[in-house]
């Protein structure tokens, strides 16, 4: 008999807790990198984003494709990892990128992670203890996505502790939230 599909995510999400504690701990990195060099220039910034969501990207994917799961469990962490690498990419791709354009790549990923993150966490709530924790990361992501485009005008430098400040509390929420599922048990058989 099959498990629920919820389970299964749950499952898949328990399984690679890792990636999550590893995506969170680059944010964090990323965070106090901002911190640390309040002076950052353009040309750091970028590459330090571009590094930061093309990790993330590939840790996405590499827990979507760890273990044998069914694919109807992937493809939030698929999509997810898809965007944070073709962010990645296009970042390191184009690196002559204005502050303002880097303003709305950041924005617009923080905004398709954050939602995706709210969803996992939605069909996660029955399944998981502290998926609140995925959700909170994921409103975070959302309003920072929206308070970046809707002031673009302040450009990516000016709001720099704003962007540390996201990366901060995502890593944190993301970093909780691994840790927890490291430590989360499913019984019965595993999942096929």
């Amino acid at each position: 008999m099959r498990e629920p599909s919820n389970r299964r995510i749950a499952t898949l999400l328990a399984r690679n807790w890792w990636t999550l504690v590893l995506r969170g701990v680059i944010a964090i990195l990323f965070g106090i990198a901002v911190f640390i060099w309040p002076r950052i220039s353009v040309a750091v910034l970028v590459g330090l984003f571009g590094l930061f969501v093309l990790i993330s990207g590939i840790l996405a994917l590499i827990a979507a494709f760890s273990r044998s799961q069914p694919e109807e469990n992937r493809w939030l962490l698929v999509f997810e990892g898809i965007i944070g690498i073709i962010a990645g990419v296009l970042v390191f791709i184009w690196p002559g990128i204005t502050a303002l354009i880097l303003l709305y790549f950041i924005a617009a990923w923080a905004i398709v992670t954050g939602i995706l993150e709210i969803i996992a966490a939605i069909q996660l709530r029955k399944e998981i203890d502290n998926e609140w924790l995925l959700a909170i990361a994921g409103v975070a992501s959302v309003l920072f996505g929206i308070l970046a485009a809707i002031r673009p005008g302040a450009g990516a430098l000016a709001i720099l502790w704003v962007i540390g400040t996201y990366a901060i509390i995502f890593g944190v929420m993301l970093l909780i939230l691994g840790l927890r599922l490291r430590n989360w048990h499913t019984p019965g058989p595993p999942v096929i």
